[in-house]
């Protein structure tokens, strides 16, 4: 699949790291440091915009490195970049450990996923069929 991307940024296009890489990083493009304190979340941008086809979205998604090791995450994971929009991709952080964390320019800061999607019609009815699970939800199916 071939997207089209304007790169504003300082820093390579986003790449697949492996060649079984589902994701590709994201680096931030910020003029100064971003210091996120313990809780504090700030919105930080790629200087990339993309135009996706109709029916593809990018899902932006925390690292996991950064998550195990440092708590940044990304606050509305999976974010979704809608094929309409053509604005900066920004990324929402937050900072979920105890202690302060900074952001450098150049680090990589989340993953992009491609995906396809659907678009649903609804069909409204009076009634669903009948499931063994039925209206079971939260930890309905067990712990283990």
């Amino acid at each position: 699949m071939h997207i089209k991307i304007i790169n504003k940024s300082s820093h390579d296009l986003p790449k697949y790291e492996t060649d079984a890489s589902a994701g590709m990083d994201l680096r931030a493009n910020i003029f100064e440091k971003i210091s996120l304190d313990p809780l504090e979340r700030a919105v930080v941008k790629t200087g990339l915009y993309i135009e996706l086809p109709k029916g593809i979205e990018a899902q932006i998604r925390p690292r996991s490195g950064l998550a195990a090791k440092k708590g940044i995450t990304v606050l509305n994971a999976p974010g979704t970049i809608d094929a309409d929009y053509r604005g900066e991709i920004g990324v929402i952080l937050v900072n979920l450990s105890n202690e302060s964390y900074t952001i450098e320019n150049g680090e990589r800061i989340a993953q992009m996923v491609i995906s396809r999607h659907e678009r649903a019609e609804w069909n409204e009815v009076e009634e669903l069929s009948q499931t063994d699970r039925g209206e079971g939800g939260f930890g309905s199916t067990g712990t283990k």
